[in-house]
């Protein structure tokens, strides 16, 4: 820390020197353009002068060009802090954080606060701390902010490895951990409350802690108000933000209460149009709106762009342009309490994106530290493949199972039976009942119904148990296919129109020591390993896993007949048993409302 205070005053005394003495001349000049500011949310023309990792001044700079001064001519663009993705979890993407950079970069990002909870649930401290160091390894700024417990509903589902308030000091004095992460271990307040109170007391010694060392704490409250929501703004020690809202009404309640809103506008999960309304409808200030994409898909990435992508939907909500790019900059800064990024503003590190549209949020280039690294979406430095160590992988310990374990039994020629509603975008599910038929004591699917068997395998070798219920939305009419990405254990889980080929895909999940295998009339049809905690691919670049994922949808969409886009993505969500309604779990079927398993027919 010394250190680091000597060198920062000997570069300040130096910009000092070259803005007042003789001869002092910037090394980059971004001539002619407009400045975003996000300080007093203005677009007017002004110069941006670089030296070495700092802006050195802003406004006009033509006393600072010198012989050795790059110029370069960004009339009619506009020139932005660099963006911040405030949530966000590299597993969903299923890419490492050097191949996830890789296609971030290019699109203006520049600062990533990312949450391990899936690789935390998996592996534990030893898969945090991996990732970790491969955040320092990185051009653009990554930091963590860790899980306070796995699972987060003990009582209703089986983790790789238990985390709790005893791991505290050891990960957030760890390199680049800067907090705690979403605290999904009390969303269900009023269940947790009655039937987990040790829970609570675990959670609140973990987050008083990180407090005490001035480190940030995310809240998550899916559904809460009133006193639910004030007890879990209390339990993260009384200043938190929020990824799971999903209307304006809750948006508004938390606003109020001095939650900041983070609009989640992911590959699966949208939000942002619904929470957005509280600005634009009913006026509310803005300052505590912030942009996050929290699970992002390495084909959409590559597609359509990352925060650059989500603040260009922002504009066209009607939010104007600077105040957009406001809730991706200083907003999440200053939430996070990075001085030195977010703002425009000489001594600052000089993150900055130059936009050739300003509406369509279309990048011309992107500087890191001074350092332009991209130009026209092409990055310009290298990156190198990043390897795990093995310590990471060989995570899946359970044994094969058979078609018979998925089947669900029951006497009689039918019955009534739970089934799980996909809600397109969203992590929260739906439920309802459905009548289905019995044959030989085995309870069927119903595909002209879609109504498609579902299966969560806990492969972690504690327990051997497998859920199983029923879930509709997904409109498979052939085959099954099965992933170890299920939030947030990540449990294998499967869906499919017989349990053959559920059962195929699983252990073809489990071969591979965690992917994705889809099966179809015996065999199997496509597949992908991720050997990094099941949940990561250390082997393929990010183009070539954009690839591969394009191709593993449409196996799903034109050989099994499948209708929901992103289709693992979204059954990835169905395990989550802190979201409403129905969940699956390697325990059962979950009523997250009232915090019990149910029998999946009766």
């Amino acid at each position: 820390m010394k250190t680091n205070h000597i060198k920062m005053a000997v570069e300040y005394r130096r910009l000092i020197d070259h803005l007042l003495g003789e001869g002092g001349y910037a090394d980059i000049v971004l001539f002619g353009g407009s400045i975003v500011n996000v300080l007093t949310k203005e677009i007017y023309p002004a110069d941006v002068a670089i030296k070495g990792q700092y802006i050195m001044m802003i406004g006009d700079t033509s006393k600072l060009i010198g012989d050795r001064t790059k110029v370069i001519d960004v009339r009619g663009k506009y020139i932005s802090p660099g963006f911040i993705d405030s949530h966000m979890h590299f597993e969903s993407s299923m890419l490492t954080i050097t191949e996830f950079s890789k296609l971030s970069i290019p699109s203006g990002t520049t600062t990533i606060i990312a949450d391990p909870h899936e690789i935390g649930n998996a592996l534990g401290p030893i898969g945090i701390k991996a990732m970790a160091e491969e955040a320092g390894t990185v051009p653009n700024r990554v930091k963590l902010v860790v899980p306070a417990m796995a699972p987060d509903s003990p009582t209703l589902e089986t983790a790789g490895v238990d985390i709790d308030s005893k791991d505290m000091e050891d990960l957030l004095f760890y390199k680049n951990i800067e907090g705690i992460g979403e605290l999904q271990g009390f969303s269900n307040v009023k269940n947790v409350y009655k039937y987990t109170p040790e829970v609570i007391d675990d959670l609140i010694a973990s987050t008083a802690y990180a407090a005490s060392l001035g480190k940030i704490v995310d809240g998550n409250a899916p559904e809460l108000f009133g006193e639910e929501l004030a007890a879990h703004i209390i339990s993260c020690g009384g200043r938190c933000s929020c990824h799971e809202t999903t209307t304006k009404e809750e948006c508004i309640e938390k606003l109020r209460y001095g939650v900041y809103v983070f609009m989640r506008e992911g590959s699966t999960q949208r939000n942002m149009a619904e929470c957005i309304r509280a600005l634009t409808e009913e006026g509310l200030d803005s300052r505590r709106l912030i942009l996050a994409t929290d699970d992002m898909l390495s084909d959409d990435l590559e597609e359509q762009g990352h925060m650059n992508e989500i603040i260009r939907r922002t504009i066209a909500q009607g939010v104007k342009p600077e105040e957009a790019i406001q809730m991706a900059t200083i907003n999440p800064a200053d939430y996070f309490g990075l001085k030195d990024v977010g703002v425009l503003a000489p001594g600052k590190i000089a993150d900055i994106v130059v936009i050739e549209d300003i509406v369509q949020m279309k990048i011309a280039a992107v500087f890191i530290k001074g350092r332009l690294v991209s130009r026209g979406r092409e990055l310009l430095i290298k990156m190198p493949l990043y390897k795990y160590p093995d310590s990471v992988k060989n995570s899946v310990k359970c044994k094969p199972i058979t078609k018979e374990q998925l089947e669900i039994l029951k006497e009689g020629a039918k019955t009534k039976a739970r089934c799980i509603v996909l809600i397109p975008d969203q992590n929260l599910s739906d439920a309802k009942l459905v009548d289905l038929k019995i044959s030989n004591d085995k309870v069927q699917c119903d595909l002209n119904n879609d109504i498609l068997y579902i299966a969560c395998v806990e492969r972690y070798g504690k327990t051997g148990g497998i859920g199983k219920a029923f879930v509709t939305g997904f409109g498979l009419l052939e085959g099954a296919f099965a992933e170890s990405i299920a939030h947030d254990t990540h449990n294998i889980i499967a869906i499919g129109t017989n349990t053959k080929d559920m059962a195929l895909a699983i252990n073809r999940v489990i071969e591979m020591n965690g992917g994705i295998a889809i099966a179809k009339g015996g065999a199997i049809l496509n597949e992908l390993a991720l050997p990094v905690g099941g949940l990561i691919t250390d082997e393929l670049t990010a183009h070539e896993l954009s690839g591969k994922m394009k191709e593993l949808n449409n196996t799903a969409r034109d050989k099994l007949g499948c209708k929901v886009h992103a289709p693992f993505m979204h059954l990835s969500f169905l395990a989550l048993s802190t979201s409403p309604k129905w969940k699956i779990t390697d325990r059962g079927l979950i009523d997250v409302n009232s915090f019990e398993i149910l029998s999946p027919v009766f």
